[in-house]
């Protein structure tokens, strides 16, 4: 990690779908151990940044440094290696079978060559992260059950523990609240928030509820039409007048 502390740049980054500019010229900092969100209404960006820095798309210009290394133009596979991993704002768990093994996979793949190709073997130290992640989700009464018969909230909660698995410093949500009830989204940010401060982890989101993103955010950057508009922390950006000029006939 560079010496100030920066975690991810993002530097002038464009990305255009042929004569579509998704992102124009974005830039963002995030910290260590900071929470960033990225809000907008819908079409200004926001997966497309996400798909940029995870290495789903390329770049038109510009370029991503984590960790001191830029990543621009790398697998998504590559990227995961280097310590970041997202959620999806679609649930995107292994459905036919279990909790358990849903997240012995994905903590598997961090684990050796050897104990990747024994894949049926029981190999402590990852039986220990499984059973860890799932109680601190509160799934470990679940573990054998289903994927597919969990809840929608508890499934969203088994994306995050599969995401953990691979052990990240870095770790983007893509609405994590996305279908949970207003309980279940308050109860999912607090918990989101105390297992950010407890592993010391960096988080960038995006999120529609704003309550969730007034909440949990240190900073939050806002883009339009693919362009950053506005950043600061969230009393600064709940008054911003472009940013609410920007939700006006309807946000996301």
């Amino acid at each position: 990690m560079s010496r100030n502390g920066v975690l991810l740049q993002v530097e002038g980054v464009s990305k255009s779908f042929g004569a579509l500019a998704a992102l124009t010229n974005v830039s963002l900092t995030v910290h260590a151990r900071e929470v960033v969100s990225v809000i907008g209404p819908n079409g200004a960006g926001k997966s497309t940044l996400f798909n940029v820095i995870t290495g789903l798309h390329g770049a038109t210009r510009g370029r991503v440094i984590f960790d001191g290394q830029v990543i621009t133009g790398r697998a998504p596979e590559a990227v995961n290696r280097l310590g970041l991993a997202k959620t999806f704002q679609i649930t995107n768990v292994f459905p036919g079978i279990s909790v358990y093994e849903n997240v012995r996979v994905a903590a598997q793949s961090r684990a050796p060559e050897a104990g990747r190709l024994a894949s049926l073997w029981r190999r402590p130290d990852v039986e220990g992260t499984v059973m860890e992640l799932l109680t601190a989700f509160g799934l470990e009464g679940r573990r054998d059950e289903t994927a597919r018969n969990l809840s929608h909230g508890e499934q969203r909660y088994l994306e995050i523990c599969l995401a953990l698995a691979t052990k990240p410093t870095l770790l983007l949500l893509d609405e994590p609240t996305a279908g949970m009830t207003p309980g279940e989204t308050k109860e999912a940010t607090a918990l989101i928030r105390r297992m950010a401060l407890a592993r010391g982890l960096t988080l960038l989101l995006i999120e529609h509820d704003m309550s969730v993103v007034m909440g949990i955010s240190d900073r939050i950057a806002v883009l339009h039409f693919g362009e950053k508009i506005a950043e600061g922390p969230p009393e600064a950006i709940r008054s911003d007048p472009r940013v609410i000029e920007a939700y006006l006939g309807g946000a996301d």
